[in-house]
């Protein structure tokens, strides 16, 4: 049986589960290798969380061409479904640490994901701009991604907004759905570790009649945390079905129901800016207070229909529901004494996504000039509620717990009202893109998009509702040179804009953040191109960054002004007949280039100035025919800045409170039993090293999860 028709997955199993466990057997395929490329290993069936054996990927579908991406002018970084099973990963937040570029944010108490590419955050509440098969899926509040039902992650480094219009100039983050094949295949997949960790997942797919084929992901999940009083449950149903109405049009649908339950948990914190006074375990919540409950339910539709050979049309439905409840406590200031006192909230907030999308995508030539272009249109029309009540310490009634002694179960006060708002965004935008083949030698892109946007923000406890009506052009152009049938070389800039939220004194809206990327770089492919490495140097400006209003206490404008710049490695493949590896180092430099309060010339919140990480896997076969792999990765992390530093205390002298530097490492094995059942062992963090992954403040620090030994089995059936 062919790799594609045998690509299998997780399952449902009460009893089983691990973090990070290694890959089931991974299959080397291909055609017969040429003279002097590498030899890879015999074709075995898939099962388990595995796929094509490969670490490299040919080409990246939110790029929107069939340009491979060695033409393609920008850099891309993805994370095949192979290199997510042997990282073992089950969140995104298990893969960031592999990819140039990254660094972590605030994760909301660990409720979501956000992320930083090169050095540029997006909305602190909501994150940076990331897509879900094209559309966009940050925009309100979204659990941890699952990765059960994820076939790969598309990292779109540098502006994308010629394509997706709002997002940040750093980059812009695609998940891709694993999506129905047309054999049957079924797995389960289940895990037992670390800190009672029990999970089980499902995965099957294949053809309901001759023209009807389904996929349905299903994930649960139940585990401890080396966090004392913190317990998550997890539950992930993720169907879908392609129908083939006629033989040139097709019916995609996808969907996913995201489930998780856990404590809003704000870490550890700094004493005197050191950290590791207290145990990385401490809570200081309150575990009374329960789980917060966050879940979202997805649904996309996609109408594809090939016009002839050399057009096709794509018209897709996009409608997405969020949801968070539940209460939490929350340090607000460190005494001297070791007391922390604390603050009680209650969130209920929910939210509502409609997108549409139509495109129509063709090639034609103009003299020797072959053309690929893309025209499209987007309309989205998001709500969010938003209900927070909340109640602050007071001297009386203090609500306090002592970081080195802490003491729960107190008499909790009742939050009273906070904030009640109910925020709408409205987008009509138009966009254009020409991927260009200039002879054979070189590439040429040039996109545009125009968005109109407009936002209201209706303040339900004053009765003042804030508008704003920008409307922002995005142009981007690149050039691939292609001097040899494996290297090119490429330069592009492009320009983006992000809607700022909320209102000045006057309750007039803030105009938009813009941003300027220039990049460039080199790629190279290996001849069987199962080997690719990416080069890129980048320069980026980004302008109307909320800072605060020096005429009038407690309100914003839109004044400040950040840079980042740097130089990225990736690379990535089957580099022998045994083994395969993932490496990436990235040097950036972000600095605050204007600001009415943090420091001129200082950093950004959770971003280091060195990253870099390997992955290495060797595979080979016992005299018996049994397939067994081991390998391992390190990851390094720079040091970084733990909370926003003013310009007055870097007048004064004060220090700046940061994120010690971290290296950590990790070891996989997996042994293929027989053709139906894997065994895989992962051990992540080998050394139980202390670290701390971001922060907020000095109060609100993240710890790194300590050692996990991991577990596994996988089969088919």
């Amino acid at each position: 049986m062919t790799q594609l028709a045998r690509v299998s997955v997780p399952s449902r199993l009460p009893l089983a589960l691990a973090i990070s466990a290694v890959f089931a057997v991974p299959s080397f395929a291909q055609p017969a290798a040429k003279e002097g490329a590498a030899v890879t290993l015999p074709p075995v069936e898939l099962i388990g969380r595995t796929a094509s054996g490969a670490y490299y990927s040919e080409d990246a579908t939110g790029a929107k061409t069939e340009l491979d991406l060695r033409e393609l002018p920008q850099s891309v970084r993805v994370i095949t479904r192979q290199a997510i099973a042997d990282l073992g990963a089950t969140k995104l937040d298990d893969v960031l640490d592999y990819v140039g570029g990254v660094s972590r944010q605030n994760v909301f108490g660990g409720l979501w994901d956000n992320i930083a590419i090169r050095g540029l955050p997006g909305n602190e509440n909501t994150g940076m701009a990331t897509l879900l098969n094209g559309f966009s899926s940050n925009r309100g509040f979204n659990a941890p991604r699952d990765l059960a039902g994820v076939e790969r992650i598309e990292f779109l480094k540098g502006t994308a907004a010629a394509l997706y219009g709002s997002s940040e100039p750093g980059g812009t983050l695609n998940i891709v759905s694993k999506r129905p094949l047309w054999q049957t295949a079924n797995s389960i997949e289940a895990y037992i570790g670390s800190y009672n960790l029990k999970r089980g997942a499902f995965d099957s797919t294949g053809p309901l009649g001759p023209s009807v084929a389904y996929r349905l992901n299903v994930a649960v999940e139940d585990r401890d945390s080396f966090r004392d009083e913190v317990r998550i449950k997890r539950t992930l149903v993720a169907p879908a079905l392609s129908w083939k109405i006629a033989p040139a049009t097709t019916l995609d649908y996808s969907g996913e129901f995201l489930q998780q339950f856990a404590p809003l948990d704000r870490g550890v914190v700094a004493v005197n800016n050191q950290l590791g006074v207290i145990a990385q375990s401490r809570f200081l919540g309150e575990p009374a207070d329960g789980n917060v409950k966050v879940e979202n339910h997805t649904h996309q539709a996609i109408l594809s229909h090939e016009l002839n050979q050399s057009w096709k049309a794509r018209v897709g439905l996009s409608y997405r529901e969020t949801f968070i409840y539940g209460f939490s406590t929350e340090p607000t200031a460190l005494q001297a004494n070791g007391n922390l006192t604390r603050q009680r909230r209650f969130r209920d907030y929910n939210s509502d996504d409609v997108a549409l999308q139509a495109e129509l995508q063709g090639k034609l030539r103009t003299g020797f000039i072959e053309h690929e272009l893309l025209l499209g249109f987007e309309s989205f029309q998001f709500n969010m509620d938003t209900l927070m009540l909340r109640v602050n310490p007071s001297a009386a009634s203090p609500y306090a717990i002592n970081i080195y002694n802490p003491v729960y179960g107190q008499k909790q006060p009742t939050p009273g009202p906070n904030t009640s708002t109910l925020e709408k965004q409205r987008n009509t935008a138009f966009y254009v893109q020409n991927a260009m083949k200039l002879g054979s030698d070189w590439r040429l892109v040039a996109g545009l998009r125009a968005d109109n946007y407009r936002q209201s923000l209706e303040n339900r406890r004053t009765n003042v509702t804030a508008r704003q009506d920008p409307s922002s052009v995005a142009p981007r152009l690149g050039l691939s040179w292609l001097p040899t049938a494996q290297w090119s070389l490429y330069a592009n800039a492009g320009r983006s804009f992000r809607p700022n939220v909320g209102a000045d004194v006057t309750a007039r809206g803030f105009d938009p953040e813009t941003g300027v990327a220039v990049e460039l770089g080199a790629k190279w492919e290996s001849a069987n191109k199962r080997i690719g490495a990416t080069a890129a140097l980048f320069d980026i400006r980004k302008k109307n960054v909320l800072t605060s209003d020096p005429k009038n206490a407690g309100f914003s404008i839109a004044a400040g002004e950040i840079r980042s710049r740097g130089a990225e490695l990736d690379f990535a493949g089957q580099v022998t007949k045994n083994w395969r590896v993932n490496s990436s180092l990235t040097l950036n430099d972000v600095e605050i280039i204007r600001d009415n309060t943090l420091e001129v010339g200082g950093r950004l919140l959770n971003v280091p100035k060195v990253n870099a990480s390997m992955l290495a896997v060797y595979e080979g076969v016992f005299a018996n025919g049994q397939r067994f792999g081991i390998g391992g990765g390190v990851t390094h992390t720079g040091k970084r800045l733990g909370q926003a530093r003013t310009g007055a205390e870097a007048t004064a002298g004060t220090a700046a409170f940061e994120l010690p530097a971290y290296t950590t490492a990790k070891l996989d094995a997996h042994w293929r039993v027989n053709p139906t059942l894997h065994l895989t062992l992962d051990v992540d963090n080998v050394f139980d090293k202390d670290y701390y992954t971001a922060s907020f403040s000095r109060l609100w620090v993240t710890p790194g999860t300590s050692r996990t030994i991991t577990l596994g089995l996988q089969a088919k059936f």
